[in-house]
């Protein structure tokens, strides 16, 4: 359901075991409906551990399903980081719903053994 292109999507993640920003680490954007889920984009953290661009903009944006997915034992490797195979934390999944037209952030505090998330601002 479009709305009226005022509202945007977007995350950012901190590594908190490091101690900073988790750069390099992959995101997939779905849209879900029922038991359906279809991939909107694929994106890559920069620097500051955020995307470059919001997620969802515009006409884009819509009420909705939506699941992020971080990769996040893909990150942790590659940072050095010694899992277990299988890693205790591997890929992430963050469902959550867009009813309104306004500022979804939707953050991730990542260590190896837990992670937690909110609606930010």
């Amino acid at each position: 359901m479009p709305m009226a292109g005022g509202g945007r999507l977007t995350t950012h993640v901190l590594d908190t075991a490091a101690g900073r920003p988790a750069a390099g680490l992959t995101i997939a954007l779905y849209r879900v409906s029922g038991n359906s889920h279809r991939k909107l984009k694929d994106v890559v953290t920069n620097a500051d551990g955020r995307c470059d661009a919001p997620l969802l903009e515009g006409k884009a944006f819509q009420a909705g399903q939506y699941e992020l997915v971080f990769f996040a034992g893909d990150y942790l490797r590659a940072n050095g980081t010694a899992l277990a195979e299988p890693a205790f934390l591997d890929q992430i999944p963050i469902r959550f719903g867009i009813s309104e037209e306004g500022h979804y952030h939707v953050p991730l505090l990542l260590s190896p053994y837990g992670y937690s998330t909110y609606r930010g601002s």
